[in-house]
Order: structure tokens, then C-alpha cells, then sequence
């Protein structure tokens, strides 16, 4: 198996190793979010909320810090895509 970062620039590995690095994190820190309330996303709790399952704070507190760590993810996610595909050309 080729080392992922075999044939980039230094730079550039640290980049995308800093990249993978956040996209861990944020993905830990939404699944303690979402576990709290057993939803598999942000819409699923705001679902919750909106049903009354769950109480309206700090559940809401919650789905819109869940929302911030998922479209940081995706934005995040998109970028090491990106910066991957140019650095492969």
C-alpha cells in the first residue's frame, strides 16, 4: 500500500494532515452532541425538538452547535477533497 503522503510537498502534506486532523475532531464533537439527544443528525434532533420529545433548551443550543460542526465538516471536507485532487495532478 502507497503512503498517502508520499509523493506531496511538505507543505502540502501538513496541510492536508491538519485537514484530516479537524474533520476527526468536528466529527467527534457532533457524534457527543447527537448522542446526548440519540439523533444521528442535526435534523433528526431539531425533529425532537420540534415534537416536544425534547425540552426546547438547551436542545436547541445543541442543534445549532450540531449544525456549526456539520457545515464545518462538509466545508472542511470539500477543501481536503480539493486540496487532495490538485496535489495528485
Amino acid at each position: 500500500m502507497a503512503h498517502f503522503f508520499e509523493n506531496l510537498d511538505p507543505e502540502t502534506a501538513a496541510e492536508l494532515d491538519q485537514l484530516s486532523r479537524l474533520l476527526y475532531e468536528l466529527r467527534e464533537h457532533l457524534s457527543t452532541v447527537l448522542a446526548a439527544y440519540g439523533a444521528d443528525n442535526p435534523a433528526a434532533l431539531l425533529r425532537q425538538i420540534e415534537s416536544g420529545a425534547v425540552g426546547e433548551h438547551p436542545a436547541y443550543e445543541h442543534y445549532l452547535s450540531a449544525r456549526i460542526l456539520a457545515d464545518t465538516r462538509d466545508a472542511a471536507r470539500t477543501l481536503l477533497g480539493e486540496r487532495a485532487k490538485e496535489a495528485n495532478r
